[in-house]
């Protein structure tokens, strides 16, 4: 998939989420994701302020952060997770064209389109709900979270397993299989245990004790 068509997976993927949001309940926003630390707020606040940050913005939160980008990400998501909820909705609807990306190596479009339909799935699954997530535009993210090596690095974590999307041309690794949509191994390869409730195969259970 080609850059243009990857941003344009971003912003369809940040106004679907800003659609699912606009519908739910004071209770719901309050409700903990599937990322750990982080209620439905807080994940959906680190998106619209990925989108809408500039490096004036990025600056200030590393400063506050003392420079460890972990805690950096972690603190911003929510602190702007106390903004109201509809301001939140807004930001993520008014930026979904954006193509800011956070100062961290190689962020650009596959990340970004990763990050979105990553973390769209850590709110809607934890609320119950079944996000759209376009297979190529999983497998878009999926690329970028294969050679990622921090903080996950799937690549050295589920070596020795044969990962298949059953929706898309994507395939890696080789060994006991796990197949399953593409957007579920997006949960696996970001280390979310709610991936073993949409993949399966005889690799499911080496990738559990991994």
């Amino acid at each position: 998939m080609d850059e243009a068509r990857m941003w344009s997976g971003v912003e369809q993927g940040r106004l679907r989420l800003a659609d699912l949001l606009d519908g739910l309940s004071p209770e719901d926003w309050e409700r903990q994701s599937l990322c750990e630390g982080w209620r439905v707020r807080d994940v959906a606040a680190h998106l619209e302020g990925n989108a809408r940050f500039g490096v004036r913005d990025w600056f200030r939160e590393a400063v506050r952060a003392r420079g460890n980008f972990n805690r950096m990400v972690a603190d911003s998501g929510r602190r702007l997770g106390a903004e109201p909820t509809t301001e939140i909705v807004a930001n993520l609807r008014k930026y979904a064209g954006s193509r800011r990306v956070p100062p961290a190596p190689g962020a650009g479009a596959d990340s970004t389109i990763m990050d979105v339909l990553t973390h769209t799935q850590d709110i809607a699954l934890a609320l119950g709900y079944k996000p759209e997530i376009p297979p190529e535009d999983a497998v878009a993210g999926l690329g970028s979270l294969w050679k990622l090596r921090f903080p996950f690095n799937p690549r050295k974590r589920l070596a020795g397993l044969r990962l298949v999307a059953e929706d898309a041309d994507w395939a890696v690794g080789a060994g006991p299989e796990i197949t399953g949509p593409a957007a579920g191994f997006l949960l696996l390869l970001t280390n979310r245990p709610a991936a073993h409730e949409h993949l399966k195969g005889p690799g499911l259970e080496v990738a559990a004790r991994m």
